[in-house]
């Protein structure tokens, strides 16, 4: 919803809508009956780009970034380092907490719960219970290679999650949360495949992962959704859940990469219901989503009709400025688009929505 400042009321007095003095005194009692600021709502500000830049550094560091020598310490060092690591983060957050400072305890909560898969690990390897495979030797190789041995550390991931999001109320820790629900959609498809080598990478094996990223990431979406209409907040708890939801479906979807005419237009409609939805939400990581697919379609049709012809790039080119344009209308008229289609839907779903 667009904000609303000072000058547009004046821009509107100046139109003859309002006089000047209704503009005023609309101005000051809006002040006053202006709901106060959520506590922890993010804000583009430098100290808060501060705040996110510094965390994400931490929490890379302690899981994409991760070196092998950590390892020189064996499984019991990784666990014992992860603990006191954890122990550090979780005593900061409670301190930000008493401070009033949401977003920096936020994050240092997040920054706990991305220790607890490293820790569960080097429990594992202390134990001589991790399972030997290709890829899954070393740590860091957790957030790169796709192997069922991974589930352990995401299922321990997702308890602990649930129980420091119940204690925090962050909704910043739904970013691992919903990240590892996405390496989970990957790593549960190497499970269900039939064991071997050769049958875990033939082309029906591969098949087999991208339905089953698609419906794991539709599952995901529609359990968000259910769960943000039945219980509203003025905090964004969907935001992770929706991104992660979107890249497992529209990955999966976008991968299958089918040929024929008729798969693209029912990619198309996807992508376009997709940009819909995202107006009907009020999401834009939707719009995002479907308007990259869109654009996909296009530039492949385009290829495929034109490929040989001197026409491709200006075909090519006519359909980027098409989409810069198209971006510009929908800026225009996304308010109006979005209550159009609200319109559409039956009242008591209406009433749910934003």
């Amino acid at each position: 919803m667009p904000q609303l400042e000072r000058h547009h009321l004046d821009e509107a007095a100046q139109a003859g809508l309002i006089s000047g003095a209704q503009a005023s005194a609309l101005w000051s009692f809006l002040c006053e009956h202006a709901p106060a600021p959520v506590a922890g709502h993010a804000t583009f500000s430098l100290s808060n780009v501060l705040h996110y830049l510094g965390g994400m550094l931490a929490i890379g560091a302690m899981s994409i970034f991760m070196t092998l020598g950590w390892e020189q310490f064996g499984g019991a060092g990784v666990f014992f380092i992860a603990l006191l690591y954890f122990a550090i983060a979780w005593k900061l957050a409670t301190r930000l907490e008493a401070q009033r400072q949401a977003i920096p305890s936020g994050i240092m909560a997040t920054f706990a719960l991305v220790l607890v898969p490293l820790a569960v690990w080097g429990l594992q390897q202390a134990l001589g219970l991790w399972a030997e495979g290709l890829h899954t030797e070393h740590y860091r190789e957790y957030h790169s290679f796709i192997d069922w041995r991974w589930t352990t550390l995401e299922l321990a991931t997702l308890a602990a999650g649930a129980l420091m999001l119940w204690r925090w109320r962050a909704p910043f820790l739904l970013m691992p949360i919903a990240l590892t629900l996405w390496y989970m959609s990957m790593d549960l498809a190497m499970l269900l495949i039939e064991p071997g080598a050769a049958a875990r990478w033939s082309e029906a094996a591969w098949t087999f992962r991208k339905w089953f990223s698609v419906c794991f990431g539709a599952v995901m979406l529609l359990l968000t959704l259910l769960a943000e209409l039945r219980r509203r907040s003025a905090r964004d708890y969907a935001f992770w859940l929706y991104l992660f939801g979107l890249m497992a479906f529209w990955g999966g979807l976008t991968s299958l990469d089918s040929g024929s005419l008729g798969g693209k237009l029912v990619y198309l409609a996807i992508n376009l219901a997709l940009v819909l939805g995202g107006a009907v939400l009020g999401r834009r990581t939707f719009t995002v989503f479907g308007a990259i697919g869109v654009a996909i379609v296009l530039g492949d049709l385009s290829y495929y009709y034109f490929r040989d012809s001197w026409l491709f790039p200006i075909a090519l080119s006519a359909i980027g400025l098409a989409i810069v344009y198209l971006g510009i209308w929908w800026n225009r008229n996304e308010a109006r688009i979005a209550a159009s289609l609200h319109a559409i839907l039956p009242a008591r779903l209406r009433k749910l929505l934003p």
